[in-house]
């Protein structure tokens, strides 16, 4: 699969470019999103991302007795961190690491209420300005799959967590239902692009989103990926027909 290539060329949608330009792109569509992305997101999914993200911090589970540091990467608009927060209690604090600034303004403005809890930090998931075992927990949602160099960022997310940490990652996936391959081909070519030049002024952008879904690994390639990077224990579980899944690793030691 395309993600995994070591050669010096990346997938940007369905299209092939140069390995150091595929981040610039990427930046320039969350840049352009920015403001309406969560907005996007409710529309494109019909409110599905909710519960999609809501069992993904359920799998979390953030203790509520003990300090505990997490890893929210890619994670801008702090979707997934305000309900790390909410769960864990007030003995859980939560980094949230995006390379684009425009999605941490929105995500500090929005969490501004949590004070010290949230820290938004610019960073590159490939070079995690963390140190080594320095967090519980890791989650990265729907954003694998802009990463460059997906094997660097796992390889990241390995090193920072301490051991005994998890790691979590919720991405769209491979329908696997047959009826529902079809419709879920036709909207998201047809309509979602449609839906983001009204909402969010840009078709350009979410159409490279929906190519992006169609490039990534399936399951069990990724699975794989994460297992090469160290982690152990390694699942993966689909939901909503398989739309999304959401992959499962352990740091052991």
């Amino acid at each position: 699969m395309a993600a995994g290539r070591d050669d010096e060329t990346a997938d940007f949608g369905f299209e092939r470019v140069a390995l150091g330009e595929k981040q610039g792109r990427v930046d320039a569509v969350f840049r352009s999103v920015a403001r309406r992305y969560d907005v996007m997101n409710d529309l494109m999914s019909a409110g599905l991302h909710r519960l999609w993200k809501d069992r993904l911090v359920s799998m979390l589970r953030p203790p509520g007795n003990r300090p505990f540091h997490h890893l929210d990467v890619a994670g801008g608009t702090g979707d997934v961190a305000f309900r790390i927060l909410d769960a864990g209690g007030p003995q859980t604090r939560v980094t949230v690491l995006d390379i684009n600034e425009d999605m941490l303004r929105v995500g500090a403005e929005r969490g501004a209420s949590y004070g010290a809890r949230a820290e938004f930090v610019t960073g590159n998931a490939e070079t995690l300005p963390l140190p080594d075992s320095s967090v519980d927990a890791y989650t990265i949602a729907f954003g694998i799959r802009n990463v460059p160099r997906i094997d660097a960022a796992l390889a990241e997310a390995r090193r920072v967590l301490r051991p005994g940490g998890r790691f979590l990652c919720l991405e769209f996936s491979k329908v696997d239902l047959p009826v529902l391959d079809r419709i879920y081909d036709a909207y998201s070519f047809h309509v979602i692009p449609r839906i983001g030049a009204r909402v969010a002024g840009d078709a350009d952008s979410y159409r490279y989103l929906v190519e992006s879904i169609r490039q990534f690994p399936t399951p069990g390639v990724f699975a794989g990926m994460i297992e090469a990077a160290g982690l152990r224990h390694v699942t993966h579980r689909p939901l909503s027909g398989g739309i999304v899944a959401i992959h499962s690793g352990w740091k052991v030691s």
